[in-house]
């Protein structure tokens, strides 16, 4: 449902928030290499997070990129906008095209009305989750999780 780009800039945000000490900036490459993200495609993500005043970055010996924001005031749906667009939701799952209510209910593919409560959701859960509720959550987990 998420596009690759969209995945690696949260993971990213997860990354950069767990490890944000003091707003040093972390290096490209260290982020890199931890997250296994390719260090050219995951520059593009950052700088596209920087563009959209998601994140800061520095440049020089001692550049890299931190939040611009806190991480209680980055919603998960913030950063799919920017990546996959405001209409994500609304794709067909069955890749049929735009499928949602109208009046009319004609542009109802086969399963929409099965999709329709899970759709909205995974609607709930991108606009009320923050980079910090994922940190706190896996913070009080007490296993180990992956980004």
């Amino acid at each position: 449902m998420l596009s690759n780009s969209c995945k690696y800039a949260i993971r990213s945000m997860l990354y950069l928030a767990l490890n944000n000490k003091g707003n040093n900036c972390i290096d490209i490459k260290k982020i890199s290499e931890e997250l296994r993200i390719p260090t050219p495609f995951l520059a593009k993500i950052l700088q596209t997070l920087a563009k959209h005043k998601i994140l800061l970055s520095s440049k020089g010996p001692h550049g890299g990129f931190y939040l611009a924001k806190k991480a209680s005031e980055i919603y998960l749906m913030d950063i799919i906008k920017i990546f996959d667009g405001e209409d994500v939701c609304n794709i067909c799952l069955i890749g049929i095209g735009e499928c949602k209510e109208n009046e009319t209910n004609e542009y109802h593919c086969p399963i929409h009305d099965k999709f329709e409560p899970i759709k909205n959701e995974l609607i709930n859960l991108f606009t009320t989750q923050t980079i910090q509720s994922l940190i706190d959550d896996i913070i009080n987990s007490g296993k180990k999780i992956k980004i």
